[in-house]
């Protein structure tokens, strides 16, 4: 399709005169629209279409009734139906009142446009330059981050299910792509067999039954693979996502010995970050956090949180839900300096910071991290009894560790790597001087050996406990309350968007989804802030109330 960008255009005179006769009091949308003008403009997205060929719809438009989809929470169908029904966003999308929209389908086709071209951020970009120029956004103010779950938009499914599932994708999909192919090659047992879903229901109860269909499952996935990576089948066969998915399912579940197929025993299978949980959408992971369980994605959201500016979400990142927060503070405040957004003082819970964090991002960046730092997992501190890493005396100089009896380490040990491959130190006392001492037990549950410590170099260690103390004054307590805000962004991405649920298949569509939300917050705020809406406390239920009546 092609497109040919259209100057600025007024919002026509008699969709004006309704819309004003509709909303006497005003419309955030009409407000929007006056403050804003034109959100985008359609030569923004030029390189999204050809020069010659049908003509496409308005991409300007398309963009702000995907925005506004988000922020409604409503469907593709619905939006375009609001296109034709609702005066207030004829408004704000300067259409005549007689204007009937466009098939709700344009809505997806416009989607893979902006993924195919890589232009999903310079959406919410867009808009932080535009805020920017009206002095509602600064470099070197305060922002806050914080991250949350997100569903993917698939089914949990078991071991046998995923296997399952996995040779019925596969064999779907060829039965579209390659049918007469397929058909020549697979036994008509497979039609019974991979015709129906895969369900807990459906499956056998008995665990010997479950293990043979199980095996029978990888026998015949290996079979498929094999006529697939023949040398006279299709190319289009062997390039397939949903083979490949089948391969590396099967490289997961299966092993083979002696030219015969075996189950992976459950407690050999790969580790979370790696193991495919379904075929339907290979790069969903599934993580633990606390009493949360989910199979999906991570959202981490970034907005300011100054008190004279409106709290504008300024980067938006969506990652696998077993990449730990901590793995993405160096990359936000990287993004912020190629936004030149950077803060001068960023807010983060427990997660994100460790004392490399610290020293990285006021060194490279110039920026005050403001957190707590991870707390000290030694049975020791957790206990609250016994002798923990802060009770002995480091002298770094003479490279001695003394402990609290006054006994005086015999081995130190630099260069080494705890099993992140951060740097740290380790300290061990001699057998002789630990085995009769009358604080053991304070010291080490170990029967026999002495005491040993690890801890990390001197720069880290000393502000891993300047900042362990810090976290603990009123002074803290205070810059730190402002975070909690970041709690209530997540909340309305969550109850006025669907933050938490994701729509489409895939890391990549899951993001651009983020992206759309985090405008749709950002517009709704700006004009918050035109109508100087104050910002909402805290809920209290009314029976909290009363303690305070």
């Amino acid at each position: 399709m092609s497109m040919h960008p259209k100057p600025e255009s007024q919002v026509p005179e008699e969709t004006a005169r309704v819309a004003r006769a509709a909303f006497p009091k005003g419309n955030d949308y009409l407000t929007m629209r006056d403050e804003l003008e034109m959100i985008y403009t359609d030569s923004q997205f030029a390189s999204l279409f050809s020069q010659r060929g049908q003509s496409a719809q308005s991409p300007w438009l398309l963009a702000m009734v995907t925005i506004l989809q988000f922020a409604e929470g409503l469907s593709d169908r619905q939006a375009a139906d609001a296109v034709r029904s609702r005066i207030d966003w004829k408004y704000l999308l300067g259409l005549a009142l007689e204007d009937a929209g466009f098939d709700f389908s344009v809505l997806s086709e416009f989607r893979d446009r902006l993924i195919a071209g890589k232009m999903e951020q310079q959406l919410l970009d867009h808009r932080l330059i535009r805020f920017r120029e009206r002095g509602l956004l600064k470099a070197r103010g305060k922002q806050r981050t914080d991250s949350t779950h997100v569903q993917s938009a698939i089914r949990n499914l078991n071991r046998l299910e995923l296997v399952g599932e996995t040779m019925r994708h596969a064999l779907n999909t060829l039965a579209v792509s390659s049918p007469v192919w397929l058909k020549a090659h697979v036994p008509s047992e497979w039609y019974e067999r991979y015709g129906p879903r895969f369900e807990q229901s459906r499956l056998p109860q008995k665990e010997m039954e479950r293990e043979n269909l199980a095996l029978q499952i990888g026998q015949d996935g290996r079979q498929l693979m094999l006529w697939a990576y023949e040398t006279e089948a299709p190319e289009m066969i062997r390039k397939a996502p949903a083979v490949e998915t089948l391969r590396c399912i099967w490289v997961q579940q299966y092993y083979i010995q002696d030219e015969a197929i075996f189950w992976v025993p459950s407690d050999n299978t790969p580790p979370a970050e790696l193991a495919i949980q379904s075929p339907y959408d290979p790069e969903a992971r599934f993580s633990i956090k606390r009493q949360t369980e989910w199979l999906g994605y991570k959202a981490h959201l970034t907005e300011t949180c100054d008190e004279d500016q409106p709290h504008l979400i300024t980067h938006v990142a969506t990652t696998v839900s077993t990449v730990q927060d901590e793995q993405m503070t160096a990359a936000i405040h990287q993004v912020l300096e190629d936004k030149d957004l950077l803060p001068k003082e960023h807010l983060l819970d427990r997660g994100y910071v460790d004392t490399k964090v610290l020293i990285d991002s006021r060194e490279r960046h110039g920026i005050e991290v403001i957190g707590p730092i991870k707390v000290d997992t030694t049975w020791q501190a957790q206990a609250g009894k016994g002798f923990d890493v802060s009770c002995f005396t480091i002298d770094w100089e003479r490279q001695k560790v003394t402990c609290p009896k006054g006994r005086v380490s015999q081995v130190w040990t630099e260069n080494s790597t705890d099993k992140a491959g951060n740097p740290r130190i380790y300290v061990r006392f001699a057998k002789s001087s630990c085995q009769n001492c009358s604080a053991r037990a304070d010291y080490t549950r170990s029967v026999e050996g002495p005491r040993t410590l690890s801890f990390k170099p001197k720069e880290q260690y000393e502000l891993l406990q300047w900042a362990r103390q810090r976290e603990h004054t009123p002074e803290f307590k205070k810059l730190y309350a402002k975070r909690a805000g970041i709690e209530g962004t997540i909340s309305q991405g969550t109850r006025s968007c669907g933050l938490r649920r994701s729509r489409y298949i895939g890391q990549t569509k899951t993001h651009l989804q983020h992206i759309l939300i985090a405008i749709a917050i950002n517009l709704a705020r700006f004009v918050d802030w035109i109508h100087q809406v104050p910002r909402a406390a805290t809920r209290t239920s009314a029976f909290a109330a009363l303690a305070h009546a």
